[in-house]
């Protein structure tokens, strides 16, 4: 049974998209609803998102939609360490703020600001020590920041049972059509 996924996935920029108006934004979040809301049946109770701009703030605003109807759903934010936002600009540290101000649960990994690239590392393997499973927004072809939790949870998954969930380009495709299909019934 899976009660706790570690959710990630690609930052906005490695995406291409600058700004919370573009419309794949709507496309890899119904992606990732989907995925969600099987793992709800399977018995999901928590999200764990590093808090990282791009898929894991859109993930939390899926898991926030997805909590009116399972209000058991619950938001957890674990920074790699404190101030993460402290350089970003304005618009999306009010952003992520707001993200902040509705999760469930919030906490750093290191509890001092910014050091080096290990708070990151030490970040992904406490998640992974403490979720069931992964799931990442993902493509092998385009490997991006995500690729170093993949590794470290691919070692996992050969070392025992801790299973990755990938939404894949694939998916993102799938969910684009549905998506149009809708659309065009709405019409």
């Amino acid at each position: 049974m899976v009660k706790t996924i570690l959710f990630s996935g690609y930052k906005s920029h490695e995406l291409g998209i600058w700004d919370q108006k573009h419309p794949g934004i709507s496309i890899i979040k119904n992606a990732i609803e989907q995925r969600i809301r099987a793992l709800l049946d399977e018995g999901l109770q928590w999200v764990i998102i590093g808090g990282q701009p791009g898929v894991e703030l859109w993930g939390a605003e899926v898991v926030f939609s997805l909590q009116e109807e399972f209000p058991d759903l619950k938001l957890g934010v674990l920074t790699p360490f404190l101030e993460q936002e402290k350089n970003w600009k304005e618009e999306r540290q009010e952003y992520y703020n707001s993200i902040i101000d509705q999760a469930d649960f919030v906490d750093a990994v290191s509890k001092k600001p910014y050091i080096g690239p290990w708070q990151f590392k030490a970040r992904d393997e406490f998640s992974l020590d403490n979720t069931d499973a992964l799931l990442l927004v993902y493509d092998e072809e385009k490997e991006g920041s995500p690729k170093f939790l993949k590794a470290a949870a691919d070692k996992r998954t050969e070392n025992g049972d801790y299973p990755i969930f990938i939404v894949s380009m694939y998916d993102l495709q799938a969910a684009a059509e549905e998506l149009q299909e809708k659309e065009r019934s709405d019409w």
